[in-house]
This record gives C-alpha cells, sequence and structure tokens, in this order.
C-alpha cells in the first residue's frame, strides 16, 4: 500500500469516529495552540523591548533611592535620598556623563472645564526631553527660566489631550493639577502605549513646581543621567556611584541609600522576566502533548483490538510485518498532524486575541509555528509506535479467530 492510499484510509478512519477522533486530538490541539499563543506573546515582549531600549537608550543611567529589588540585595524599600542638591554636585562634578534629568512623579486629577482625568504628574527638567527621548509635537517644552521660578506651565502627553480637549487645541489653554491653574505650552508628540506602560498618558511640569506648589516633597523620585558614550556607561555608573557615595557620606563598608540601574540592564532583566513566563507556559504545553500522545496511544491501542481480524486477514493474502507497522504508524501520525493544523490555527487565532483582551503585544513567529508542527507529527510517531508494533507482531491465525 503506498503512502498515499495510506493516508487516505486515516482520513476516512478519521471521518467515520469523528467524535473519537477530536476527543483524541484534543491534547495535541491544546498544546500546539498554546505553544503559538504563548511564543507569540514572548516575541512580542522581546520586540516591545528591544523598541524601547532604541527609544530610551542604552547610555542612559536610572538613579533611584533605597535599595536594588533587581540584583538581589532584597526587596525595594521606601527610603527617600535623591534631592536637588544632588542634581547640582552631579552636574558639577561629572566627567563621563552630560545630561542630567530629575524627575519627580505622582498621580493627581487633571481638570479643564468639565473633563478631568487620572494621570501621571512628572516633575522633570528641559534636559528629560532627551533622556527620555521625547518630542513636542505642538508648542513648545518648558525652560530653565520655568523651573527657577516656580512657573506654573505645563505640557501634556497625546493621551491627556485626548482625554481632556478632544478636537480643541490646548496650547495656550489653562488646565487644572489639584486644584491648581496650569498654563498649557505644548503636547508630546505620541509614543504609544506598550501594554501596562503608556508614556503618553502624562503631563509634564517643571519639578521645582511640583516640589514646591503640587506635592510639596523634599526628595526625587529618580535621576536620569545620560553617558558620554555607550562605551562609557559603566564608567559613568561607577563615577556617579562614587559621587553620589561621597555626597551621602556613606562609608564604604555601609548600604547604600540609592542604585544606579543602566537602561539595557533592567530591559534585559524585563527580558528575563518575560522568557521565564514563556517557558513556563511551554512547560504546559509540552505536558499537554504528551497526554494528547498518549490518549491517541489509548486509541489506536483500542483500534487494534478493534480491527484484529483485519490484520489477520491482511496477514493471510501476504502483508508484511512492516505493511501493518506502516499503517497503524501512519493513522497515528494523521491524528497528531491533523491535531497540529488545527493546533496551529487556535494559537494564531488565541495571538490575535491577546492584544485586544490585554493589550499584550504579539507577534506569531513562523519558526515556532513549523516547529510546533513537526513536533506534532513525531509525537504522533512516538506514541503510535508501541501499537503499531502491537498490531504488526500478531499471528494470522490467532488474529482471524479473534472474537
Amino acid at each position: 500500500m503506498s503512502i498515499l492510499e495510506s493516508f487516505a484510509n486515516a482520513i476516512r478512519g478519521l471521518l467515520a469516529n469523528k467524535l473519537r477522533s477530536i476527543l483524541t486530538m484534543l491534547g495535541v490541539i491544546i498544546g500546539v495552540g498554546a505553544i503559538i499563543t504563548t511564543t507569540a506573546i514572548g516575541e512580542g515582549a522581546k520586540a516591545d523591548i528591544t523598541e524601547r531600549i532604541q527609544t530610551l537608550g542604552a547610555n542612559i543611567l536610572a538613579v533611584r533611592p533605597g535599595q536594588d529589588r533587581f540584583r538581589g540585595r532584597g526587596s525595594a524599600d521606601s527610603r527617600k535620598s535623591l534631592t536637588v542638591e544632588d542634581i547640582a554636585m552631579l552636574q558639577e562634578r561629572g566627567k563621563s556623563f552630560g545630561y542630567i534629568t530629575p524627575e519627580l512623579s505622582n498621580r493627581a486629577q487633571v481638570k479643564y472645564l468639565n473633563r478631568n482625568t487620572n494621570t501621571t504628574i512628572v516633575g522633570t527638567s528641559p534636559e528629560y526631553l532627551v533622556t527620555a527621548n521625547f518630542t513636542v509635537e505642538r508648542g513648545s517644552f518648558f525652560t530653565a527660566h520655568d523651573i527657577r521660578y516656580r512657573q506654573r506651565v505645563c505640557v501634556l502627553g497625546k493621551t491627556v489631550a485626548d482625554d481632556l480637549f478632544g478636537q480643541t487645541e490646548p496650547v495656550g489653554k489653562t488646565v487644572k493639577i489639584r486644584n491648581i491653574g496650569f498654563h498649557v505650552l505644548g503636547v508630546m508628540k505620541e509614543k504609544g502605549a506598550s501594554g501596562w506602560r503608556n508614556p503618553d498618558d502624562r503631563v509634564f511640569i517643571p519639578y521645582s513646581t511640583a516640589m514646591k506648589r503640587v506635592f510639596g516633597a523634599e526628595y526625587l523620585s529618580s535621576i536620569s543621567i545620560q553617558a558620554n558614550d555607550e562605551n562609557l556607561l559603566q564608567t559613568a555608573e561607577t563615577e556617579v556611584t562614587e559621587l553620589l557615595r561621597k555626597q551621602h557620606k556613606i562609608a564604604a563598608n555601609k548600604e547604600l541609600d540609592f542604585h544606579v540601574r543602566n537602561q539595557a540592564e533592567f530591559m534585559e532583566t524585563l527580558e528575563e522576566s518575560s522568557q521565564t513566563f514563556t517557558n513556563m507556559i511551554l512547560g504546559i504545553a509540552v505536558v499537554s502533548l504528551v497526554v494528547g500522545g498518549i490518549g491517541i496511544m489509548n486509541i489506536m491501542l483500542v483500534s487494534v483490538t478493534e480491527r484484529t481480524k483485519e490484520i489477520g486477514l491482511r496477514k493471510a493474502v501476504g502483508a508484511q510485518r512492516t505493511d501493518i507497522l506502516f499503517q497503524f504508524l501512519v493513522e497515528s501520525t494523521t491524528l497528531a498532524l491533523v491535531g497540529g493544523i488545527v493546533g496551529v490555527g487556535v494559537g494564531i487565532i488565541g495571538a490575535e486575541a491577546v492584544p485586544s483582551l490585554w493589550g499584550w503585544r504579539t507577534e506569531v513567529s513562523v519558526v515556532y509555528g513549523v516547529l510546533s508542527f513537526v513536533v506534532s507529527a513525531l509525537v504522533g510517531v512516538f506514541f503510535g509506535a508501541y501499537p503499531a508494533w502491537k498490531a504488526a507482531k500478531l499471528h494470522p491465525i490467532d488474529a482471524l479467530r479473534h472474537e
């Protein structure tokens, strides 16, 4: 019997027992579908992280108060340690870095006439445009003069501008932040949301105004520093650490009250976390494939029992053991392949649904799609081997006498 005839017989067998075939393939469908969907989420996360690195720049250092929760030194604490004096000192003494951006952020209600939105208020400086790679689309950003005199001026993120003004031009209007009037200087160019993070859902004000007039804060949330060159990133990180250690009067053997991270390192940590999640779900998917394979083996064993007389008759008219072995292997592989095809379709549908359901970016990988299909075929061959061998070794006389 040719390969095509064997596949045709296998398809006829599937169609003759539709419900049993569907239930048998269910494990393979779930496993392959889970592989396609989870790898699409993982690939989307990697692409998103890569874009963030390109957007924010790999030569950016982030200084934050407290311990570093990413480097195994305990969880991040709420210690407040970064001040405006730290900014002045770094600007005066820094050699391997240039732009320095203070940042103080908090959530607050912003109003315009009868519209309002709860958004993130970012107190910062003009250098933010460089260190965070932002661009003003309309109007202008605030200046050092605005910071010096604690002016009540702001620049809106695209999302905030749309929420408050719709089609109306925001520049020149006055909004209220915590019931304090702020003159709108400009609107940022849209960056686009990525998952839970939306850089457009922000309002930017001078950090001096944020500290004294809005939040009444004495400490900064973070400091962003741009190294003069990517090759000087480690040098800049060491220099910043030593300068701040001296500024905060911390002995060499004492724990720091701040931590310094470079942007690329932070994104690498996020990528590792994303990969861990993907690997965990892939493990579950592999278990589903194994369960599906066991289901195929059980059904093929039942099929061998049901078709014992047929096997005996085929052997009696000249069929060899290899013919019987091949026939049952083709049938088990066909079950797995059809399950794999359906699973790929289910996985693609799942990957397309994820962004609308949870806002996660997904990218379906052709490589993983082909790999899943091949794995499903191997599952059919592996788990169909024992039933096929059992069928092939049946003695024709015993098989013909079987009731």
